[in-house]
């Protein structure tokens, strides 16, 4: 998850909030119940609707959206998902929203591509009786439940790992800060860079703001375009990391200092674990990532869906509040993430199981794997 910056209230031990067989459990009674549809069976059939941000990661039809429907045929095998992904457009999504809501739709999962462009809708939809799961990214609106990973310590983890990756160049080095403007942010971006900057700051590194990212839903084009001024305003000697919002993001800085003909590239930090950014940490081209297992947070969203759609309350599920900017003690799975470098790709992930070492070590990599221990 990419979260933004909210209030966050843990209840019971911390092993409790991220243990995934407490995440994956089955549905019991829960936080905020949702009317019942006249007619209805808590063993009866409903149609939970999937409402995804963009295509610009692999993540959300390779992983979130299988793990999602599994979870869903496990927990209530006469319920039918229906899936839209919004393609970057918050207009789309706010079509694609209302159009399940019209369909009979009993419960949403929605990953906003901006909270507060959807807030009407969730509005809406809580007027009509239909609870709005948040996943990934937190919405604004009345939302039911939220199920995402912990930004904060995203941001934590994504500035220890750059100072480490830059060193002595930490102390009165540049940092490119490839995160997009914060006045039209998804909601899910601020967090992670809320955290990272003033940990990276109080290091005496200095953060390079003015070749930022400029439109609100960046692809790996933006990024390169970012980077590349970045390059020509700085020169490549000053640039002693990249800070990186997500994988697609470093994606595009690759290319960009290559395209420039860097050949020493500085450390680059950024989230998600994609297939593409592991296989750049193992040649070296980008120093970490942060790995967020999709099934428990998918499973955790199906589970909350499930048990909203029968009314039940998301008591045994939700072990954290949140509050968005509307609404208060939101019932919430938040999760642990994990730092991945060179070092750790076999142990994270290799044996969680998101990846083998076949997809990630392509007959180009063979060296590079066996150098980081992969074959």
């Amino acid at each position: 998850m990419r979260g933004r910056d909210v209030k966050i209230r843990r209840h019971g031990s911390a092993a409790a909030v991220v243990s995934a067989a407490l995440v994956l459990a089955a549905c019991g009674q829960t936080g905020r119940p949702a009317a019942r549809p006249p007619g209805s069976s808590s063993n009866g059939g409903f149609t939970i609707g999937v409402l995804m941000p963009d295509n610009n990661a692999t993540r959300y039809q390779t992983f979130d959206r299988p793990f999602i429907e599994k979870k869903v045929e496990e927990l209530c095998p006469a319920c039918t998902v229906k899936y839209a992904n919004a393609q970057g457009d918050a207009s789309t999504q706010r079509h694609q929203l209302n159009a399940m809501l019209i369909n009979g739709a009993r419960v949403l999962i929605l990953d906003p591509v901006d909270a507060g462009a959807l807030r009407r809708s969730v509005g809406q939809a809580r007027d009509a009786g239909v609870p709005v799961v948040a996943y990934d990214r937190l919405a604004d609106g009345p939302i039911s439940g939220f199920s995402a990973y912990d930004n904060a310590v995203t941001g934590r983890l994504q500035a220890e790992a750059l100072l480490q990756g830059m060193g002595k160049r930490a102390h009165n080095g540049e940092v490119v800060w490839l995160v997009p403007p914060t006045p039209s942010l998804p909601t899910s971006f601020p967090v992670e860079s809320k955290v990272a900057l003033p940990l990276l700051k109080s290091q005496g590194v200095r953060i390079d703001e003015e070749h930022g990212i400029t439109t609100p839903v960046p692809n790996a084009q933006n990024a390169a375009a970012a980077m590349a001024a970045a390059i020509a305003g700085l020169g490549p000697h000053r640039i002693a990391g990249v800070y990186a919002i997500d994988d697609v993001v470093a994606a595009g800085a690759v290319s960009a200092l290559k395209a420039a003909q860097v050949t020493s590239l500085p450390p680059i930090v950024a989230q998600d674990a994609e297939l593409s950014a592991v296989q750049r940490i193992v040649k070296g081209e980008q120093y970490m990532t942060v790995y967020k297992p999709y099934e428990p947070e998918a499973g955790a969203a199906a589970a909350m869906a499930v048990a909203l759609g029968r009314g039940e309350k998301l008591d045994g599920i939700a072990r954290s509040t949140v509050d968005n900017l509307t609404t208060k003690d939101i019932p919430a799975v938040l999760l642990t993430p994990v730092p991945v470098t060179a070092k750790s790709v076999k142990a994270t992930v290799v044996e969680g199981g998101t990846y083998t070492v076949e997809q990630i070590c392509t007959p180009k990599l063979t060296s590079a794997c066996r150098k980081a221990g992969l074959i």
